[in-house]
């Protein structure tokens, strides 16, 4: 287990949150009370069956309109950051890669993550510098330099979608990463370069990881100083990365039974 930084004392905390979505007929609670705090310098993995609620905490921190926080806090650095709006988040740093990247037609990779520095930072970057900083971002994901003319999203596969994720990571370099699902869909060449490329992010001083997936196999490559079991909307329980061996070889069985008790 890698040895947490103490040095900037910043810290994501989530306490007792609680977070509904709406249906056809009725509010229906998907969070039911988590609880978790991420310093800087860590990184945690989030790991449960399917609809336990993992992405929903993930859209909750980011701001998604779908979800609604019905009681319970959020906070970055102190700073409430339900109170924030969605750009707000994200220039507080807060950073979500998603589980399904969404398509934007028209508008280039090149130009959407430079207007998003742009918005980021309150002033464009210097162009010859950007164009270089892009290029070495692209060439680290073993991305053709040409994949920065191509419209977001439109036509990639399942790796270039994350790969691009990842390149906007490093480029934007926020103070904490929320990665849902990073690893779905990709092969083993792809993983181990998405994984590449969070290990150069979380080696930086004073940044945060929050990842979240099914399997171990990523974990593998990316070493979590702390794993927490996610069922029926809750931390079912808490360990250091021996934790993911253990729901490898058993499952997550004696979780939702205990949760469904």
């Amino acid at each position: 287990m890698s040895t947490p930084s103490t040095d900037s004392g910043r810290r994501l905390e989530i306490q007792d949150l609680h977070v509904t979505v709406k249906t056809d007929h009725e509010d229906k609670e998907i969070l039911k009370g988590v609880t978790l705090t991420i310093n800087a310098g860590e990184t945690h993995a989030i790991m449960g069956p399917n609809g336990s609620g993992k992405s929903t905490l993930a859209y909750s921190i980011a701001g998604h309109p779908k979800y609604t926080v019905t009681s319970g806090s959020v906070t970055l650095d102190g700073q409430d950051v339900l109170a924030m709006t969605v750009d707000q988040r994200a220039r507080a740093g807060l950073f979500l890669a998603m589980q399904y990247p969404v398509e934007v037609p028209g508008v280039s990779v090149s130009n959407f993550l430079r207007t998003a520095k742009t918005a980021l930072d309150g002033e464009a970057p210097k162009l010859r510098t950007w164009v270089k900083d892009v290029n070495t971002a692209l060439e680290q994901l073993n991305l053709d330099p040409t994949f920065g003319t191509r419209s977001v999203n439109e036509g990639f596969s399942g790796g270039e979608k994350k790969r691009h994720e990842i390149a906007q990571l490093e480029l934007l370099n926020p103070k904490f990463a929320v990665l849902d699902e990073t690893d779905s869909g990709l092969d083993i060449d792809a993983l181990k370069i998405v994984a590449e490329g969070v290990n150069r992010f979380r080696g930086q001083d004073g940044k945060g990881v929050l990842l979240i997936t099914h399997y171990t196999r990523i974990l593998r490559y990316i070493e979590p100083d702390f794993v927490h079991v996610f069922v029926a909307g809750r931390v079912a329980e808490s360990g250091g990365s021996e934790l993911a061996e253990e729901l490898e070889a058993h499952g997550y069985d004696k979780y939702v039974k205990a949760a469904s008790v």
